[in-house]
């Protein structure tokens, strides 16, 4: 069963992703929230896999939220859910830990998909959101890359990540075993100081690494 939890202030969008999620076979909604303070007061009571996470929220902030929620739960996968498309958002968001980056007018079943998805460990992102994310550093001819930091192969897995492939099917495409796989992003996210897979993405394209 993925055990998912939601913030979101919309009362009516806050309904439709509960029952959406307990109307779905295998997945339970564990609780949801209007605002990220009562949601942090019971985090590590529900102990969900998955959130959904808005980004403009009363009180405290869903990227804010999202830095307090992996204090406490540092292996939880949160998906931003959101009608904000701007560039520093996303890449706030990716950095604070979020695994995922959707926009609200995605259609349900995607979004179950992207919570099946983030469970399994990918990152996923709406199409356009993940084009935005690929080319936002790229534009900044301020860049000095090192491309020596990281090995050919930890390349190739970054480069996978990035198109937000689970270990398995990086696994799958690069012809190498799982954990194989695992070994190279501990080093990839020792090497770039990160502790998640969103971060590793973000770090890469913040030093023009990839």
């Amino acid at each position: 069963m993925i055990k998912v939890a939601i913030v979101e202030d919309n009362e009516i969008i806050n309904h439709s992703l509960k029952t959406l999620i307990n109307n779905t076979e295998e997945f339970s909604c564990v609780g949801n929230y209007s605002n990220c303070e009562d949601m942090l007061e019971v985090i590590e009571e529900i102990m969900p896999h998955i959130m959904l996470m808005d980004i403009k929220l009363p009180g405290m902030n869903g990227i804010e939220g999202v830095k307090q929620v992996k204090v406490k739960l540092p292996s939880i996968s949160i998906l931003m859910l959101t009608v904000h498309e701007e560039n520093d958002l996303i890449f706030d968001a990716l950095c604070a830990g979020a695994c995922g980056y959707l926009v609200k007018k995605t259609h349900p079943e995607k979004i179950l998909e992207a919570i099946e998805e983030a469970y399994e460990g990918g990152a996923p992102m709406s199409s356009h959101i993940a084009r935005k994310v690929t080319t936002f550093f790229q534009m900044d001819k301020k860049l000095s890359p090192d491309k020596t930091l990281l090995t050919p192969r930890e390349h190739e897995i970054l480069s996978e990540l990035i198109k937000g492939k689970t270990y398995y099917a990086i696994a799958m495409t690069l012809n190498i075993s799982p954990d194989t796989v695992r070994f190279h992003i501990k080093k990839i996210y020792k090497k770039l100081h990160v502790h998640s897979q969103a971060e590793a993405v973000a770090e890469a394209i913040k030093k023009g690494i990839i």
